[in-house]
């Protein structure tokens, strides 16, 4: 669980509370809430600071790519919930989620400044990334937000991208890590560990058989995490249990469709229908075959071990979810808000 700030969400282009309106508003897709991300944020708090004003991220639901394509499965980092809690904890006034629909759609980059920037929010400034496009055919910029920002008064801040060592940090970076399973390293460039959260479904029992009892949870559709064993931390209702993480076919059984199953340390209660967020917090090793469920058994013992060994670690220096980068931008926002 992440702990949630008073952030206040409107959704399907609601009407903008008088409160609301002359914001200071980040725009983008914000996927992952990634340290490029956060660096929008950052420079989004010191703006509302010196504009004595509410500090807001517009985003979009759902994404443009799976309108225009909706037969395509794409790699979400963050649904919307989760979004929504990792800006949230960011200490964002609120979020303003437009529906990604036809009308939408159509409107054109000139448009979209005049209707939605301009006429609803009556925006102090915007503040989006360097490679933030809109409006209809992708259309607009950021070079044509500030032109028409300086015509109709109101500000405009293009991040440029946000690295370390060179690496820009991006939500197709995350996802290229987490599909060969280097969750390490996505948690970097994050800012904070990958989580999968959904409801726990009942499975087909043979953990519970082999000694192993887990929790299952289906991946949302698109999410290609890489096949195999992580250490991992599950969060319910505001408590930690750690545990182990397969993702994958179950090639020993079934080959069926993948499932996300975690084995729980020291933990014998049920969690049928309880929702849970998993962090995966290190790759320990690929799915794989095995002759019998003897032999699996056998590895199973050898990958809980590491677990432990690694989330021994992590656990002293992270005891609670935390965010290991992305906390240090969290603080600065509030410092700036105050």
């Amino acid at each position: 669980m992440i702990e949630r700030s008073q952030m206040r969400v409107l959704k399907n282009n609601e009407t903008v509370p008088d409160d609301l309106k002359g914001a200071v508003l980040a725009l983008g897709n914000f996927d992952g809430v990634h340290r490029g991300h956060q660096a929008v944020l950052d420079r989004g708090a010191g703006i509302a600071r010196k504009h004595d004003a509410a500090l807001g991220v517009m985003t979009f639901d759902p994404h443009p790519r799976l309108f225009f394509k909706p037969t395509t499965q794409l790699f979400t980092l963050s649904p919307l919930e989760r979004k929504l809690e990792l800006l949230a904890a960011f200490g964002i006034d609120f979020t303003t989620v437009l529906g990604f629909d036809g009308d939408l759609a159509a409107l054109t980059a000139e448009e979209f400044i005049d209707e939605i920037i301009c006429k609803q929010w009556q925006a102090a400034h915007v503040i989006v990334g360097y490679n933030f496009f809109f409006g209809k055919g992708r259309g607009g910029s950021p070079q044509l937000l500030q032109e028409r920002g300086a015509e109709k008064g109101f500000g405009v801040t293009v991040i440029d991208p946000a690295s370390d060592d060179g690496e820009v940090f991006s939500s197709s970076a995350v996802r290229d890590l987490l599909r060969v399973g280097n969750v390490r390293e996505a948690a970097e460039v994050l800012g904070h560990w990958w989580t999968i959260t959904g409801s726990v479904e009942r499975g087909a029992g043979r953990g519970t058989g082999m000694g192993y009892p887990t929790v299952n949870v289906m991946l949302e559709a698109g999410q290609a995490l890489h096949h195999g064993i992580f250490a991992s931390r599950v969060w319910v209702d505001g408590h930690r249990f750690d545990g182990a993480a397969y993702n994958g076919r179950r090639p020993t059984f079934d080959n069926g469709i993948a499932k996300l199953e975690v084995f729980l340390f020291d933990f014998n209660e049920s969690l049928y229908g309880h929702r849970i967020d998993v962090e995966l917090i290190d790759f320990i090793r690929p799915d794989e075959a095995f002759e019998n469920a003897e032999a699996l058994m056998v590895q199973m013992d050898k990958d809980c071990t590491r677990a432990r060994e690694i989330l021994k670690e992590i656990n002293t220096a992270d005891p609670m979810l935390r965010y290991p980068i992305g906390k240090a931008i969290a603080a600065s926002i509030t410092t700036a808000r105050a």
